[in-house]
């Protein structure tokens, strides 16, 4: 079994300021993470090359295996991802022409909707086609490309565009790349249970887990904590060939904590209390809750 290490750049200065919350990193990370990757950096940097450039030596030095950098693929002066990218593998920025032509067929069709000239975006675009010498240029899902960069010595790095809708169509494509589909042959999933509680402090918990550590070890385990809407959420992760001790953990958890158990397997109150109303109908009068009721259940799709 092979194990993977990843860190995850997202870029833009608008994330740093805190003006957009970063969607692409968390995105990510979850997707890594169903794979068996392990993800112990998320980053987010501004859009100085300085600062992506320290960032990529960061993760070079931590080790890790891959990088995967959002952002900045665009066509604008301070999109500049590409350039850094090539500078870290130390190689340089060359014209893709299959890309350029690619790109100036979607840039006219789009110039044709909008009445816009298509030599001028043309020109604004060109430099979207311009990749690291070497490098896989994946197909634009708007017009940026993606890429995949190999480097002497690691990390392979994957650079996907910043809109989500372009970088989530993208990910397929960067996962079926030679260098990437390679990288991450040996990985085997991870094995995960997740309990839920009610009611249930995370003192209790902790105090559950030093005592069981007194008798198992749980060094295999990753267990994380979160309070959320009142219940306690318990996420065991481990690696293929921990299963036996994931079963003692979660057989001693239980066991401590039966009375405000909510679910072994992950489901919350409101996905059990959907469940019992699926189909029917309900009607509400609420005075000092607020509407809270109403809006829980009418926070789910389709309700």
């Amino acid at each position: 079994m092979v194990e993977v290490r990843a860190g995850i750049v997202a870029t833009g200065s608008e994330l740093v300021s805190g003006r957009i919350a970063d969607a692409n990193g968390p995105w990510l990370a979850q997707r890594l993470g169903e794979l068996g990757v392990e993800v112990p950096f998320l980053l987010a940097v501004g859009d100085r090359p300085d600062e992506l450039a320290a960032a990529l030596r960061f993760l070079a030095d931590a080790p890790v295996d891959l990088v995967v950098v959002s952002g900045g693929l665009g066509p604008t002066a301070d999109d500049l991802t590409a350039e850094v990218v090539a500078a870290f593998a130390g190689t340089e920025l060359v014209l893709d022409e299959a890309m350029e032509a690619t790109i100036a067929e979607i840039l006219a069709s789009y110039a044709a909707r909008m009445d816009i000239s298509a030599e001028a975006l043309q020109v604004a675009n060109r430099k979207q086609a311009m990749v690291p010498r070497g490098a896989l240029a994946l197909q634009p899902v708007g017009t940026a490309p993606g890429l995949v960069v190999g480097r002497d010595g690691g990390p392979l790095v994957v650079v996907l565009p910043g809109p989500p809708r372009e970088l989530q169509a993208m990910w397929p494509a960067a996962l079926a790349a030679p260098a990437m589909a390679e990288l991450l042959a040996g990985v085997r999933p991870f094995g995960s249970v997740s309990l839920r509680f009610f009611s249930l402090p995370e003192s209790e918990i902790t105090a559950t887990l030093t005592e069981l550590g007194a008798r198992v070890d749980l060094a295999p385990l990753e267990i994380t904590t979160c309070q959320r809407r009142s219940e306690l959420e318990v996420d065991i992760r481990f690696r293929p060939g921990a299963e036996a001790v994931s079963e003692a953990a979660v057989e001693g958890i239980v066991a401590r904590h039966r009375k405000q158990l909510v679910s072994t397997d992950g489901t919350t109150t409101d996905d059990q209390v959907a469940a019992l109303l699926a189909g029917r109908r309900i009607g509400l009068a609420e005075s000092c809750t607020g509407g809270l009721v109403a809006a829980r259940l009418t926070d789910r799709p389709g309700s």
